[in-house]
């Protein structure tokens, strides 16, 4: 039956949209406007609203004094309300049954129904069984609140709100009951639309919202009073991050010009990262794309850099990935090449070692000239030498020790300690000299 009572009225509106939109406007300058509020439940209601204008000619557009008819074709959606202004027209409509319904108009000058229309235009309305709304993720980072779209860190309190939509307040005696899927095993069923969530491990995963709303309603035929429910399930998918916590630059803070200054940053964060540094001489925030970029898929960088000139530099760097983004600096001093704190130990390590080569050489000269005084000093003073020499012999020696004692000239030490060593000796033998007359 309802079948057979909507089937004449949709072929007439499909003939009338053919003529319409086959039909060629006497003043194409017009531009029509329509939009609506849905999508809705069934029973409740929505706006459509079509506003009329002149494209680039709104000085001479309002200064126009005709007056304008909108015509509307909603079926089988139900009229609950319209209204007309000058250049605008509002519907309030209704639909019983679900699905997708296109809305047209168009507009005409006023007591002209044979003239063309000036303009026209459509919408579709999305009519549901189910409740309409939406699911939202906050992250409340240092008391302020972030919206991570499809991306959360890990570690962060998350806000997950459901957002009811309903324009025409159709739910307003409602109660609702939301049961809460946060897609890591853990459930939960309040009665408010706001929840708080801390996920602790990295990784996907799906949240999933099943709201019932309950109310009573009156039977118009029974006048009894009866429990209507309407549920909606809403999900929505979550990859959860870890935040860009830290960067660790590791390597010398001091260089000097024209050498290689490597550097090593180690990120504490989940990949993709975006890495952006800049080497001034002062720290400056990172904005924009005003320094080299980089795509980094783990989370490590060697950053390599040659300074032309001495002085302070400021090392600034800037991290961020889906979640968060995160700033360091680094101090580093460059220096000439004339002044390196190394050249100044050359030449001590050098003069240092040339003194105790000459103490050494000293002493082992020393040393050496002692050993051959006492080697020359070794007389021998037994009468056996007497005996066994020849008085030329004997002259010759005495002489020659004579010459070596003038020559050396030892010390008065040295005889004084020839006196008394001499002293000390006991002879083996009585000396016996034979006198020839």
């Amino acid at each position: 039956m309802a079948l057979a009572f909507f089937t004449p009225s949709i072929l007439q509106v499909t003939c009338m949209v053919l003529f319409l939109f086959h039909s060629k406007s006497a003043a194409v300058q017009y531009v029509l406007e329509i939009n609506n509020n849905g999508p809705i439940t069934t029973g409740a209601q929505a706006t459509i609203h079509a506003r009329l204008s002149m494209k680039n000619y709104d000085v001479v557009f309002m200064s126009d004094l005709k007056s304008y008819y909108f015509n509307w074709i909603f079926t089988p959606l139900t009229l609950i309300e319209k209204s007309e202004q000058r250049f605008n027209s509002m519907i309030t409509v209704t639909g019983e049954f679900p699905g997708d319904f296109p809305i047209f108009v168009w507009v005409t000058e006023t007591r002209c129904w044979l003239c063309q229309p000036i303009a026209k235009g459509f919408t579709v309305l999305h009519v549901t069984e189910s409740i309409v709304g939406n699911l939202t993720m906050t992250q409340i980072e240092d008391s302020m609140y972030v919206e991570p779209d499809s991306n959360s860190a890990t570690d962060t309190l998350t806000q997950i709100s459901f957002f009811l939509h309903d324009p025409s307040n159709y739910f307003k005696l409602s109660s609702f009951i939301y049961n809460w899927d946060f897609g890591d095993g853990t459930q939960q069923v309040t009665k408010e639309p706001v929840v708080y969530y801390h996920y602790s491990t990295m990784g996907h995963c799906k949240v999933h919202l099943k709201v019932v709303a309950e109310w009573q309603q009156i039977e118009s035929a029974t006048q009894e009073r009866k429990i209507v429910q309407k549920t909606g399930d809403f999900t929505t998918k979550l990859e959860l991050l870890d935040a860009v916590k830290s960067i660790n630059v590791i390597g010398s803070r001091e260089t000097h010009i024209m050498e290689n200054l490597n550097l090593s940053l180690h990120i504490n964060g989940s990949p993709p990262l975006t890495l952006c540094w800049l080497i001034k001489a002062e720290c400056i925030p990172l904005e924009g794309e005003k320094c080299h970029l980089v795509a980094i898929n783990g989370s490590s960088y060697n950053l390599n850099h040659t300074f032309h000139n001495a002085g302070e530099y400021c090392l600034s760097v800037r991290v961020e990935n889906d979640v968060n983004m995160l700033q360091m600096y680094r101090e580093i001093k460059v220096w000439s090449t004339g002044i390196h704190p190394a050249f100044f130990a050359l030449p001590c390590i050098a003069l240092i070692s040339v003194m105790l080569g000459f103490v050494i050489y000293m002493t082992l000269r020393s040393t050496s000239q002692q050993k051959d005084l006492v080697e020359v000093a070794d007389f021998d003073f037994s009468p056996l030498s007497d005996k066994n020499l020849s008085p030329s012999d004997s002259e010759s020696s005495c002489g020659q020790i004579c010459c070596r004692s003038c020559f050396l000239q030892p010390p008065q030490e040295y005889w004084e300690t020839i006196r008394e060593s001499h002293r000390l000796l006991h002879p083996l033998y009585n000396p016996v000299k034979t006198y020839t007359v």
